[in-house]
């Protein structure tokens, strides 16, 4: 594995841009205990495409929630331009994913009481940007939503509420993006477009990508796959030297 481009982060301490150091999670009820994740680690340099791929239940959403702090682990850690997620309190927390992480979700989590724009400016006015409004305005026309900066997610299609996620995601220019099964409410046509326009802004921002899949065609795309069964990384695959073709 490469290091990060000298400059891309100055104030990260380490070469990798996210370490998942020996990440274990259980869970348990009146039946017992079972545990979803079973030591897990492995690090991504600045600007690499990973996809996490497995079948359903075998833990890769919970690690991708793990890796953006919003579940804890029950041992391990993982680190984000070399700071503990798991060392600070939740306010420390969030503000480093404010800062740090982009998240792109199948079911879109926009807010529906906000217009397509609003929803764009929510993460840089709660960063204080004073440019908000224009900076918004810019990714939506990035992302070809020029015509519905006005309209709400209820009159928008599923490609377009993805779309708006999409620029939510990069405006804020995240060290990394985190997707989980990004295409899953969408036709194959809108899904094909939608995951195109994501990698072509993960080039041009040079974003560090996570992407939870089980479409093995959408793996391929990106430079490494991890795959997990039953908790465990069973194969660390390097698919490709270069960026993923959109």
């Amino acid at each position: 594995m490469t290091d990060s481009t000298p400059g891309t982060l100055p104030d990260a301490p380490r070469s990798h841009i996210v370490a998942v150091e020996h990440v274990f999670k259980s869970v348990t009820d009146s039946t017992g205990t079972l545990d979803i994740l079973r030591d897990i680690h492995f690090d991504l340099a600045a600007r690499e495409t990973v996809a996490i791929v497995g079948a359903s239940g075998s833990g890769k959403s919970t690690l991708l929630s793990i890796i953006a702090g919003l579940d804890t682990p029950t041992r391990g850690t993982v680190r984000i331009a070399g700071e503990d997620l798991f060392a600070v309190g939740e306010d420390a927390r969030a503000a480093l994913r404010a800062s740090r992480i982009g998240f792109v979700f199948q079911s879109f989590q926009l807010m529906g009481n906000l217009t397509a724009l609003e929803n764009v400016m929510l993460p840089l006015e709660l960063a204080g940007r004073r440019d908000a409004r224009s900076a918004a305005t810019e990714m939506l026309v990035r992302v070809g939503l020029a015509e519905r900066l006005d309209h709400y997610p209820k009159v928008l299609s599923g490609g377009e509420q993805q779309r708006v996620a999409l620029a939510r995601a990069f405006v804020v220019h995240p060290a990394v993006l985190l997707a989980d099964e990004p295409t899953g409410s969408l036709d194959f046509a809108t899904g094909e477009k939608v995951m195109a326009l994501m990698f072509e802004l993960n080039r041009e921002q040079g974003t560090t990508l996570v992407l939870v899949t089980h479409d093995r065609a959408i793996a391929a795309r990106c430079q490494r796959q991890l795959t997990v069964e039953a908790g465990r990384i069973v194969l660390d695959e390097r698919v490709a030297e270069g960026q993923p073709a959109a």
